[in-house]
């Protein structure tokens, strides 16, 4: 995938430049922009219709394809404002991102919303794993920039869950307590994730949870769910 960003890590643009016959896949409602000669076609296919059908965090999991045939660009933006990533996959790591971070990816990419192991992964935030197979490129969005982090065999890393963008297969993942329940509810911290290398973890530097909390707070009483 040649994808050219702006803006970034603010206010992050991806112009995805598709050659003569090239396709990708988009997240629905991320495109911001055709040029060229373009066209679009709703898929439901694989992963995402499971997932569509069994409406994991509330979201829809339709996508766009897009395709040419003598070549154009599709420009593509998050729904906040942060930060894009192009990650390449080889086929023998596996992706796992949260739901709100997968923006679009080449087509040789399979995007599985409805593997087992991704349930319950962040219970807490009322997100869920998306498990991103085969060789390709994925371009990935956060709220805030987006950092990597690359763990050595037995090196561990903890996240806040609102600050997980993605992590390779490889590493082995827990949810917990940020501490005990007391300091939990009354330290402002919920729940926190260990990873354990080897392998790679993307975080984002702002928590999307963070800030529906805070926009909450600032509600008049009556309109607070």
């Amino acid at each position: 995938m040649n994808v050219e960003i702006s803006a970034a890590p603010a206010f992050a643009f991806g112009d995805i430049v598709l050659p003569p016959g090239g396709a990708v896949r988009v997240e629905a409602g991320a495109m911001a922009m055709t040029r060229g000669d373009i066209t679009m076609a709703t898929s439901t296919q694989g992963g995402f219709m499971k997932g569509l059908r069994r409406t994991l965090g509330g979201e829809s999991f339709f996508v766009n394809d897009f395709s040419t045939r003598s070549g154009g660009v599709v420009g593509v933006a998050a729904a906040l404002p942060g930060d894009l990533t192009l990650v390449t996959l080889d086929g023998a790591v596996t992706l796992l991102v949260q739901s709100g971070s997968w923006i679009a990816s080449d087509p040789s990419i399979d995007v599985d919303s409805s593997w087992g192991g991704g349930k319950s992964f962040f219970s807490g935030e009322g997100l869920i794993l998306l498990r991103c197979s085969g060789r390709g490129d994925l371009l990935l969005s956060s709220y805030g920039a987006i950092r990597s982090t690359a763990l050595a065999p037995g090196e561990v890393l903890t996240l806040d869950t609102g600050h997980v963008v993605a992590f390779d297969d490889t590493v082995r993942y827990q949810v917990r307590k940020a501490g005990s329940w007391k300091s939990t509810l009354l330290g402002g911290e919920g729940l926190v994730t260990d990873f354990t290398g080897p392998g790679r973890v993307w975080l984002q530097t702002r928590s999307s949870s963070d800030l529906v909390s805070w926009i909450g707070s600032h509600l008049p009483p009556q309109q607070r769910s």
